[in-house]
């Protein structure tokens, strides 16, 4: 009797945990939600850009972060460093191909918090066609109601991608073979 009633309790706590998971939906109408990149032009200067189309939904319980989950849509096409005519090369075959490679994805595989908040998000990122796993450093900003009677909850990473990884090839110099991605996230809690 002792075991089914300790058992009973493991399973209500298992259920009362996920009851606390919040499910947020990235705020990308809003413009509160960016992933920016940069990388070094000739060794001398930094290139930055951004994506200008995204989506995604996360969920996060404070009681329970390793049990955090992300994905993340791209559409590559929606590159802008802010020059068009690079912007068209950015799209074309020596960089995303997009059309044949019309979208890239982010699908997390596990969250690990530390007692100062740091956290390392890791997971699988889908570009250029290939699938590779990447580690994204992350800081939770912060969390509570906003004034439309929503909550949200924010969060920003880093991580640094090698082109040749992706497939990538295009000889940009000895300075210029990784790119490091920013992403600044907001979510809106579900309702």
């Amino acid at each position: 009797m002792k075991k089914i009633i300790l058992s009973t309790l493991f399973m209500l706590g298992l259920m009362t945990t996920s009851v606390y998971a919040a499910n947020y939906v990235i705020d990308t109408k809003g413009a509160h939600a960016s992933i920016q990149f940069k990388i070094k032009h000739l060794g001398y200067s930094w290139l930055t850009g951004r994506f200008n189309k995204f989506s995604g939904t996360f969920s996060y319980d404070k009681n329970n972060p390793s049990a955090a989950k992300i994905v993340v849509n791209i559409d590559p096409a929606s590159v802008d460093s802010n020059h068009a005519k690079r912007d068209k090369h950015l799209r074309g075959k020596d960089f995303f191909d997009v059309k044949k490679f019309p979208t890239a994805k982010f699908i997390s595989t596990s969250y690990s918090e530390d007692a100062s908040g740091k956290a390392v998000l890791q997971g699988n990122l889908t570009l250029h066609g290939v699938t590779k796993a990447v580690t994204i450093d992350v800081d939770p900003i912060g969390a509570g109601k906003d004034p439309w009677g929503g909550t949200r909850r924010g969060f920003t990473g880093t991580t640094m991608l090698k082109l040749k990884d992706f497939n990538i090839m295009k000889n940009l110099g000895p300075a210029s073979q990784q790119v490091e991605l920013t992403l600044n996230i907001e979510g809106i809690q579900k309702r």
